[in-house]
């Protein structure tokens, strides 16, 4: 799929070291800039600009959300974008939502633009936490995309139960209008709050850790790529490393890990994956993945990745094949 080293072998997840440059040169036909974050409820415009950032070179931008407020978000997201980017796309399942943006003359080269909801459960009414998965497919550049913003269920024991609804939403998305003789799509991406916690340590082993700057040593504790090992889940997916601190749980306003009288083990709940299915005509490298420290209004930190598409010439496929 791509020259990138893996840095760790797993049964499902192959763990890449990012590539912090892009040049944004003609080496790449599409730049995506990827998102993902747990909102707990709050916003801000702030939060919003602070989250895309000043820098937007890349021209798709995906922002996947859960336990989004009842506030417009899309409006508030329109608002922040639109001096470089309009709105192409949105699923939107009470809480957990999925924008695609793309550069403001990239309406024409978005087609084919479908949206599904699966859900899982959860609170819904005047909570609104809901549980499950939006999808957006779209067809921008001629790359055929899919993009999922997903909460799954809590709690370090419901492992089976995660694993279970992975399954049932990678199975129900775009079922029910699929056409057999449509096109696959060509790379899909996971975004969310999936919820796989630290399996094997307590919280004040797993803090000591983090706080010496070694919270690569958790990585191995990690449900979410235990059980990729195992085969259950996200089978020829890629991840970037597990550089950047657990996204999770936070006091709401600080960046100090719970103090509550559960005093929670920090976790990695918040990822980002991707696959790549047409790995002969495609080069996907991912540029950077890393978390957004400085939001503070939420108990989850944002992730974001920058991974950049490109098209590989027919010699270079026949060589690779």
């Amino acid at each position: 799929m791509d020259n990138q080293e893996p840095t760790t072998a797993h049964e499902g997840i192959r763990t890449l070291k990012s590539n912090n440059s892009c040049d944004f040169s003609n080496e790449s036909d599409l730049c995506i800039c990827l998102v993902t974050w747990n909102m707990n409820g709050q916003v801000s415009y702030e939060d919003l600009v602070e989250l895309v950032g000043s820098k937007r070179n890349f021209e798709l931008l995906v922002v996947g959300l859960q336990e989004a407020p009842r506030t417009n978000i899309s409006r508030m997201l329109q608002a922040v974008m639109a001096p470089t980017h309009i709105l192409l796309g949105k699923a939107v399942m009470q809480s957990v939502q999925l924008y695609v943006f793309g550069p403001k003359n990239s309406k024409l080269l978005a087609r084919e633009v479908k949206v599904d909801k699966h859900s899982v459960g959860g609170c819904g009414g005047l909570i609104r936490r809901k549980k499950g998965a939006v999808a957006i497919c779209i067809n921008f550049k001629g790359f055929r995309l899919v993009f999922i913003s997903c909460h799954l269920s809590a709690h370090e024991h419901n492992v089976e139960q995660r694993n279970s609804q992975c399954q049932h939403i990678s199975h129900s998305l775009f079922s029910k209008d699929c056409n057999p003789y449509a096109p696959p799509a060509q790379v899909t991406v996971w975004l969310g709050d999936l919820n796989y916690r630290l399996r094997g340590i307590d919280t004040h082993p797993a803090r000591k850790l983090i706080h010496n700057d070694l919270q690569k040593e958790l990585i191995s504790k990690d449900q979410l790529l235990q059980e990729a090992e195992r085969g259950e889940i996200f089978n020829g997916y890629c991840e970037g490393s597990l550089r950047f601190k657990p996204t999770y749980k936070y006091n709401v306003g600080s960046s100090d890990y719970d103090t509550s009288y559960k005093v929670r083990v920090p976790a990695w709940t918040d990822r980002i994956l991707f696959k790549v299915d047409d790995a002969d005509k495609i080069h996907a490298t991912l540029h950077s993945y890393e978390s957004v420290d400085n939001i503070e209004s939420s108990d989850h930190k944002p992730v974001k990745a920058h991974l950049c598409l490109r098209v590989l010439p027919r010699l270079e496929t026949l060589t690779s094949a």
